[in-house]
């Protein structure tokens, strides 16, 4: 089976000969994003020490997370170009074979320039690895299944966030960031060897130029999914790349910012499963409405949280936990919508897609760190308008989305 759409192989909008086997191959391919999303969120858990550890300013070491955010945005699409007639499944495992690298030259770093080396090598990793593994799970599936099956594959995602993110924060509490990072390369590896055993050898597709591939954003479902993607990620990542100095404001104790970024990430995890059955069932419009209001609201909330300077652990926590899912539940929606509008073209309008996460991650980075200096107030509230902006995008061009997905 190949994702070229050639007589008897399908594309990823047509289903395989063993939708049961695609389902399980799903699972794989999740262990893999567990990975990815384990190293590119992880960096937020122990940006203090790792500060320290560099002797450089927190503002300064929080530019390792936009540095990897902006390499992986410009090379997702050229990659998705250059590896196109790559077998898949080799593909995969190479990602995360030089994921596990770049993190063990990450960890080894003397200073802030090697460490930002090393991340723009790892998002090679991330970028060859997480477009195409959306790719490959929505054509392992019936098309009824499709938002479930891509809920799957970011689920990897998500679950990196309530387990891998915390979990980075303890090893860098008993350990160091430097045995962290060793770690989170050592799960790559483990990653590639789940992949390696879970998910068929599918054939790559036939070359294609970058600009004729890039004729799909000319259509009005594509032109309305990408902006909405880049605006719904920096609502979100204004505060979270700096999490640690944003919840001791809102009176999070440092033993307990582990289990507040626990509660994002369950969030995250449960707004991501309940995003693909929703989309699945009534379509993208009212999954993305809800998930941009639980943003604004709960990020708004803890803006006015900080400026009071304190609240109850369990609000703080409730709100933490709507964050999360607000924030982690766009994306199955949103890669669904590019699918069903060109799914000729789905393993580039994924990478397109992954693009315009990690720009939105970059610029809510980079603007987060700004609205930092004014205190973590600021971070929220800068949070809360974009999640505003992005609900109001999501009104004015829900029409042009095309596919089913797009109701």
């Amino acid at each position: 089976m190949s994702l070229t759409s050639t007589q008897g192989r399908p594309h990823p909008g047509q289903a395989p000969e063993s939708p049961r086997r695609g389902l399980t191959a799903t699972f794989g391919l999740a262990l893999g994003t567990f990975a990815v999303g384990t190293d590119a969120f992880v960096l937020a858990a122990f940006l203090p020490s790792m500060a320290s550890g560099l002797h450089v300013s927190q503002a300064a070491a929080g530019q390792s997370i936009t540095v990897f955010a902006v390499a992986y945005a410009l090379l997702a699409p050229l990659l998705a170009t250059l590896t196109a007639r790559l077998e898949r499944r080799a593909l995969l495992v190479g990602a995360l074979g030089m994921l596990a690298l770049a993190n063990l030259g990450s960890a080894l770093a003397p200073n802030l320039a090697v460490l930002l080396a090393t991340r723009v090598l790892a998002a090679v990793g991330a970028a060859a690895y997480t477009p195409n593994a959306g790719a490959v799970g929505a054509a392992l599936v019936r098309p009824e299944l499709r938002a479930r099956a891509l809920a799957v594959v970011i689920g990897g995602l998500t679950v990196a966030t309530a387990l891998g993110v915390p979990l980075g924060g303890l090893a860098n509490r008993w350990l160091g960031w430097r045995s962290a990072l060793v770690l989170v390369a050592v799960l790559s590896l483990l990653a590639g060897v789940g992949v390696l055993a879970r998910v068929p050898a599918l054939p790559g597709s036939p070359r294609v130029p970058l600009r004729k591939r890039l004729d799909a954003l000319r259509r009005p479902g594509v032109l309305a999914v990408l902006p909405l993607t880049a605006l719904g990620m920096a609502a979100s990542y204004t505060a979270y790349a700096y999490a640690v100095p944003a919840l001791h404001a809102v009176g999070v104790d440092a033993g307990d910012v582990s289990l507040m970024l626990f509660l994002y990430g369950l969030g995250a995890v449960l707004g991501n499963l309940l995003a693909g059955v929703v989309t699945d069932r009534w379509g993208a419009a009212p999954l993305l409405t809800g998930a941009y209001v639980a943003m604004a609201g709960s990020l708004a909330l803890l803006a006015w949280i900080a400026a009071r300077g304190d609240a109850p652990a369990w609000a703080v926590g409730v709100l933490v936990a709507l964050w999360g899912g607000g924030s982690w539940s766009q994306t199955p929606p949103q890669q669904h919508r590019l699918i069903s509008a060109a799914p000729e073209q789905a393993p580039l309008l994924v990478s397109l897609n992954s693009s315009a996460i990690y720009l939105g991650i970059s610029a809510g980075t980079a603007s987060g760190g700004l609205a930092l200096a004014h205190g973590p107030t600021a971070a929220y509230g800068l949070g809360a308008a974009l999640a505003v902006v992005a609900l109001a995008f999501l009104t004015a061009t829900a029409r042009k989305a095309q596919g089913p997905s797009a109701r």
